[in-house]
């Protein structure tokens, strides 16, 4: 069942993207730039859990192609902090819109104490208690 909702989930991205020569680590990097304007590229390492080089080619092309900005940072200008640009916010929407309309759909259709077993499923597939720390626990 995750193997099909992941497909049909990332099917209408995987498409826009390929238009544009992307691919699906460049999805991630955008959707994370977009989340936390003025990230460092070592938070986003920390949380996409890839090397340097890896995230290198992607970053590098993001940037190239206009969709990130890199600032230095203020305090220790060694630091790299990432915004994404007018096209990148436009493309992460565009991405994003189509995934929330699936998420959206389904919500409605199963009620909200499935989608509190939902999360509750989501928290527990996560391996790391600081990734689980990121959503919190509802207040009662």
């Amino acid at each position: 069942m995750l193997f099909y909702a992941y497909r049909d989930f990332t099917g209408e991205p995987d498409r826009i993207l390929a238009d544009r020569g992307l691919g699906r680590a460049h999805h991630r990097v955008i959707y994370f730039v977009g989340r936390y304007p003025g990230m460092s590229v070592s938070d986003l390492l920390n949380i996409l859990k890839i090397t340097k080089q890896s995230l290198s080619r992607v970053l590098s092309q993001l940037v190239t192609e206009g969709y990130i900005r890199q600032d230095q940072g203020t305090v220790d200008r060694r630091q790299r902090l990432l915004t994404l640009t007018d096209k990148g916010q436009e493309l992460e929407r565009l991405l994003t819109e189509t995934q929330r309309k699936l998420i959206a759909r389904a919500f409605r259709a199963v009620g909200p104490e499935a989608v509190e077993g939902f999360r509750e499923v989501m928290l527990g597939i996560m391996s790391s208690d600081e990734d689980r720390a990121r959503f919190g626990t509802r207040a009662e």
